[in-house]
């Protein structure tokens, strides 16, 4: 029973793994000069023979520009698995995810049988002032098909998206009609603060998915907010937050810490080792609050908990963390890619640095989550980590450790629970998507908010034999009558939260959860 519930969590982790790797991030740098670059030493001189060796003589073609470029990538990989080589392709979206916003139009979607289905338009949006409604089919883009075979969310996106202030024209399916609209795109926010509400009379949620420069306003204005309804208790979420923008992290600590505290400090052997401290403007200082992490959360995430557990501010909630204690400086090339160089390392107030080691090499350093999974630490606290050479002790007396990634002060083992072959097939594929967009097309206004959705909605029986004709008749997805029954309550709970993802996006999601998460629970108690 438990190797199968492990098996089936192998895909997921596995994925959250490589995406932790690619984008966790650091900070930005200046586009460099003439002169940062006018290094000619016998190894560039070398580098250039065997390309150009290669180039013209090698049995078969070679896209030398891509060979070179992955060339770079994995030289500096040698030197740890954070310190990146990114093309000028793929810059753009990776400085969307710091920017914090980007050029479009303002929707959120799925391919559902071969066909763009909006499930959310963004409130204030170019979309929404042109008219486009949640449920709504995009059939066309600028006159070209796209309901067909073979269509991918990049090919929607990179149709989709623009620079502000062009048009683009689509043609929509709505209620059996095909309906023409134009849409001037526009700036689009990447919100990083994905829900923030009331749990209780006294208790918010906050949950930050990401760190961008936008994120500490974000953050501020959610505690406002939450203060002014009566908030005494926070539970802060961090589960999956792979990280970004270092100052985001400190500025969000600032709001829990007195002033002259340290929040982190930054060593390098050529840059100016800094120390961040609290000032005496935060809002959240009389707040009690508990932080949850989990193995994927990382960087920045791993400042701001690091902070809180270090300064007895708080209590940490779930599982070790990732494991990143690395700062990266990004540099322009002259070409418009970009190097993410790894400039220093960053302590916690008592001196930790938690990033794990990476002497394996990077295969191994990426593959460090399904290792975990696979020693049984996920389910119980692995002894093993807690070496006295690396314990610490808060002015409280709380003992802490360094060496890999924050442990929690209360550790919460990964839920399982009813596992089985039929699930993985669900998780795998975009059926729990589609059935709960063709549920919610006619349900749209019935239920007041998340909050009323939670309490009043059940899936009973008869919509999970609906949910089980249609994976089957649509999806492939053969019934297994015993998988059913061993998933039968974890199935439920999927399909809930996705429907409530497609009215209330996260916001609805993290509401529904909060019944039956482990480690939302826990910190409730904890508060």
């Amino acid at each position: 029973m438990e190797n199968n519930s492990k098996a089936y969590l192998i895909p997921l982790i596995v994925s959250v793994s490589l995406a932790v790797g690619l984008l966790i991030g650091g900070r930005l740098n200046p586009a460099p000069s003439e002169e940062q670059f006018s290094y000619q030493g016998s190894h560039t001189r070398k580098l250039q023979d065997i390309m150009h060796l290669i180039d013209k003589k090698y049995v078969d073609s070679v896209d030398v520009e891509d060979l070179f470029e992955q060339t770079v990538s994995d030289m500096l990989h040698r030197l740890d698995p954070h310190s990146n080589y990114i093309s000028a392709e793929d810059l753009k979206a990776v400085n969307e995810g710091i920017q914090g916003e980007f050029g479009g139009v303002g929707i959120r979607f799925f391919i559902i049988r071969d066909t763009v289905c909006v499930t959310n338009v963004v409130e204030g949006s170019p979309s929404e002032a042109s008219g486009l409604k949640a449920g709504d089919k995009i059939v066309k883009v600028d006159g070209k098909s796209i309901a067909s075979n073979g269509i991918t969310n990049e090919k929607v996106q990179k149709l989709l998206k623009g620079t502000r202030g062009t048009e683009v024209k689509v043609q929509l399916w709505r209620d059996g009609r095909r309906l023409n609209k134009t849409i001037t795109r526009g700036s689009i926010p990447l919100n990083s603060v994905t829900a923030s509400y009331m749990m209780n009379r006294e208790t918010g949620f906050i949950r930050i998915a990401s760190f961008s420069k936008n994120t500490a306003l974000e953050f501020r204005s959610a505690a406002s907010s939450l203060k002014s309804q009566g908030m005494k208790k926070l539970v802060l979420d961090l589960r999956g937050n792979p990280g970004g923008v270092l100052s985001a992290a400190v500025k969000i600590a600032d709001e829990f810490l007195p002033g002259g505290l340290k929040i982190v400090e930054t060593k390098g052997k050529n840059v100016k080792d800094e120390v961040y401290r609290s000032s005496s403007d935060g809002i959240l200082k009389d707040v009690e609050v508990a932080v949850l992490i989990n193995s994927s959360s990382a960087s920045a995430s791993e400042i701001l908990a690091g902070a809180i557990q270090d300064n007895d501010r708080g209590t940490i909630v779930g599982r070790r963390s990732f494991g990143k204690g690395l700062v990266q400086q990004d540099t322009e090339l002259r070409d418009g890619s970009n190097i993410r160089l790894t400039i220093a390392r960053y302590y916690t107030p008592l001196g930790r640095c938690v990033q794990r080691p990476y002497t394996e090499g990077n295969e191994a350093y990426l593959n460090d989550l399904t290792e975990r999974m696979d020693n049984g630490e996920l389910y119980e606290v692995d002894s093993s980590i807690f070496v006295d050479s690396l314990k610490f002790v808060t002015k409280k007396g709380k003992v802490v450790y360094g060496g890999g990634g924050i442990m929690p002060d209360v550790f919460v083992p990964f839920d399982s629970t009813g596992g089985s072959w039929y699930l993985t097939r669900i998780n795998v594929s975009p059926v729990v998507n589609a059935f709960a967009f063709d549920y919610v097309q006619n349900k749209r206004n019935k239920w007041k908010s998340a909050h009323h959705f939670a309490s009043s909605f059940q899936v009973t029986d008869y919509i999970l034999e609906q949910f089980v004709k249609f994976a089957e008749e649509e999806y492939q997805i053969p019934r297994d009558r015993n998988g059913i029954k061993r998933s039968k309550i974890r199935i439920k709970q999927l399909l809930k939260t996705e429907i409530a993802r497609q009215l209330w996006l996260e916001e609805g999601v993290f509401i529904v959860r909060d019944e039956f998460d482990t480690e939302v629970i826990q910190a409730l108690k904890e508060l």
